[in-house]
């Protein structure tokens, strides 16, 4: 029952930062979707590096399954991509896409890389 209640204290968490990042972004009043790009490149580095540096299975709960589940969004990345596929802007929905993906796991590597230097 407590790492259900660690998950969640840890998912409240994430999902407020994970508003504010994208009320901060979104004054920048461009339709490329840099909310959603930043949050999953910022948590997969938290996750990597909580993973990594070996937290304890209550800091991992909280912070890499809790906070980093609610900050990040692969639904929202997945409704950006076809909203930018149905605006008629596929190269930019194609490097949307390819920029979450090689982004996202390069920073989980580089997290690695730090985590266990």
């Amino acid at each position: 029952m407590i790492g259900a209640l660690l998950v969640g204290v840890g998912g409240a968490i994430g999902a407020v930062l994970r508003y504010l990042v994208g009320l901060s972004l979104s004054a920048l009043d461009t339709r490329f979707p840099f909310d959603t790009l930043s949050v999953n490149v910022i948590g997969s580095f938290v996750l990597g590096w909580v993973t990594f540096v070996g937290a304890g299975e209550g800091v991992f709960l909280t912070i890499g399954i809790g906070a980093c589940g609610a900050f990040t969004t692969f639904s929202s990345f997945s409704v950006d991509t076809v909203r930018l596929i149905e605006e008629d802007k596929p190269f930019l929905a194609g490097g949307y896409a390819l920029s979450n993906i090689v982004l996202s796991v390069g920073s989980i590597g580089l997290a690695a890389l730090i985590a266990t230097s």
